[in-house]
């Protein structure tokens, strides 16, 4: 004997598919997103080692090119920046060369005006040695300060944080 499947039960077999296939859809995403940091590799470690050796930096700073893989999405492409390295006695010092007033880049010496003092072209900011903003000029705060280091006799770049040398 063969069963009838009755319009009720066609229509209810048939929603519950369909909310069922709905549900999946809007589950198994955000199931994924919960899991996909389980699945991620380890972090490179975070300091990039740089062509120039710690011997070749004096107590005047010096522009240290870098460069690093940058994701951006499923977008990677390699980005070069520079950080103003010097010492201070013993202690290596990375500073960014960009400007707290407008995100402009910062040179070393480059007003005549100021010759050991960091320049915005900008709107004339001016910056110490340390990164600390000199009063009366456009720059809100200090320039901020990378982590720094040495390997095998060349300058490593850390992460970028904010200056510590300025009270």
């Amino acid at each position: 004997m063969s069963q009838k499947v009755t319009r009720r039960q066609f229509l209810n077999y048939s929603l519950m598919g369909v909310g069922s296939f709905m549900a999946a859809g809007i589950i198994l995403p955000m199931g994924r997103f919960a899991v996909d940091p389980l699945f991620q590799g380890e972090a490179e470690g975070a300091m990039i080692t740089t062509s120039i050796k710690v011997d070749e930096i004096t107590e005047e700073p010096t522009k240290v090119d870098f460069s690093f893989e940058q994701q951006d999405g499923w977008y990677k492409s390699e980005v070069t920046d520079f950080a103003w390295v010097y010492k201070d006695g013993d202690k290596l010092i990375a500073l960014s060369p960009v400007c707290k007033h407008l995100g402009c880049t910062v040179t070393w010496a480059g007003d005549d005006a100021n010759p050991n003092r960091f320049f915005c072209p900008c709107h004339n900011g001016l910056y110490e040695k340390n990164g600390k903003n000199v009063p009366g000029t456009p720059p809100r705060g200090p320039l901020d300060q990378y982590e720094v280091g040495k390997s095998d006799g060349f300058i490593t770049i850390g992460e970028l944080k904010p200056n510590e040398l300025v009270n």
